[in-house]
């Protein structure tokens, strides 16, 4: 549930005029990616008709996904990544037509990386429900509109449904590694949980065994700054023009999400009680820096993302328990066989790092026992993305694990 976007994990920064001006223009109906969009590195896999776990039926699905490396011929050395949130499929690489950033991961995934492509081949897709390229509500259904407020509801275990395929449509039978961030890690523990069979190694990192009810009040006041938004239109605004879309809503649900994304150590240090300008914030009209900060963000977030898309995923992530009808997390956790690397940052206040450490204890082969690794870091939840050497050690000792 983190920014995934190689300008936005950086260490806040104050927010200069340069970085005001990109803003300028009114901000487009959905920032989701189109057919008629440039594809960029995208590939494209269809599958047929697809029952959500709700009992909701889509008639045919599509999944966006990027590839990096070989495919060996004894198709023993696929890694799966699976963003968060906010993310997509575009791990590394850099930005051009179809991609309006680098890669969220770029000292990660590479040649000679931690993730080295000389030897691993790596996927990535866009989950499905997202806007950058899978079926999501901004996709066109067969009567020829948006799904919009129509598309289904989606549980986790959906969208890994929804990979499987994919995994199969490529021929891997067996990962050797499904990696994954957040929301992404969700989705790697729910591999694990649910094929074992298939995953010989498993990376979560900062991502929790279930939703609690404390996430999940978190999230429920985003939703409803989105759906409260009156050009939010109960989610049919896709006929709207520039300027006239749900994008106050969503700039403030994200907003509200990047106080969660940090750390307090890190804002304060960082932002202090600055002004972003010379005019005090102190009853003349000013604005605190870290006020304009988080505007900046929310607004460009409205440039890439889709409120629809917003809402479908967040409610995904509320529906995340490893234990539902499976007698509980620990009895979920049973089941894993793949080697392991549970990792959390000491300051993620979304998903603190106890939870990591419950995952590590139900696991038979977590290569660091019933621990996790914990990772000091001033970053917050946000730190599996900024600290990349020492996440990058800790990966590739997984993958050299037996």
């Amino acid at each position: 549930m983190d920014w995934q976007t190689s300008e936005d994990t950086v260490p806040s920064a104050p927010v200069t005029e340069a970085d005001a001006r990109l803003l300028l223009g009114r901000p487009p109906v959905t920032g989701a990616w189109r057919d008629g969009d440039p594809v960029g590195a995208r590939q494209f896999a269809a599958f047929g008709a697809f029952r959500t776990e709700s009992g909701r039926e889509l008639p045919g699905i599509r999944l966006a996904f990027e590839t990096w490396g070989e495919l060996a011929p004894s198709r023993d050395n696929a890694v799966l990544i699976l963003h968060a949130l906010t993310g997509d499929s575009h791990v590394t690489g850099e930005a051009g037509p179809g991609h309006p950033t680098d890669g969220w991961w770029d000292d990660i995934v590479g040649p000679g990386k931690p993730v080295d492509t000389d030897r691993w081949f790596v996927i990535a897709p866009n989950m499905l429900g997202g806007c950058q390229g899978s079926t999501g509500p901004a996709s066109i259904a067969p009567d020829g509109y948006e799904w919009a407020s129509r598309f289904p509801y989606l549980t986790v275990r959906d969208q890994v449904a929804a990979q499987v395929r994919l995994a199969d449509a490529l021929g891997i039978d067996s990962w050797a590694t499904v990696i994954g961030g957040s929301m992404g890690g969700m989705h790697a523990l729910e591999w694990a949980v649910s094929h074992p069979e298939r995953v010989e190694r498993m990376a979560v990192l900062s991502a929790p065994p279930v939703t609690t009810a404390d996430q999940v009040a978190l999230n429920s006041v985003q939703l409803e700054a989105i759906r409260i938004d009156p050009r939010f239109q109960g989610g049919e605004y896709y006929d709207a023009g520039d300027g006239d879309g749900p994008h106050r809503g969503l700039a403030l649900a994200r907003r509200m999400a990047l106080l969660n994304y940090r750390s307090p150590t890190e804002l304060n240090q960082r932002f202090q009680r600055s002004w972003q300008s010379g005019v005090s914030p102190l009853g003349h009209g000013g604005r605190f820096a870290v006020e304009s900060y988080l505007d900046f963000h929310g607004n460009k977030f409205t440039r890439r993302f889709d409120a629809n898309s917003y809402l479908t995923l967040v409610e995904a992530m509320n529906s995340h328990d490893i234990g539902r009808d499976r007698g509980g997390v620990e009895s979920a956790l049973e089941r894993v066989t793949a080697r392991a690397l549970v990792l959390g940052i000491d300051s993620d206040r979304l998903f603190p790092v106890d939870g990591q450490h419950r995952i590590a204890r139900g696991l038979r082969h977590n290569i660091d026992g019933d621990r996790a690794v914990e990772l000091v870091s001033d970053f917050g939840h946000d730190g599996f993305l900024i600290e990349t050497g020492p996440v990058g050690h800790h990966l590739t000792r997984l993958l050299a694990a037996a």
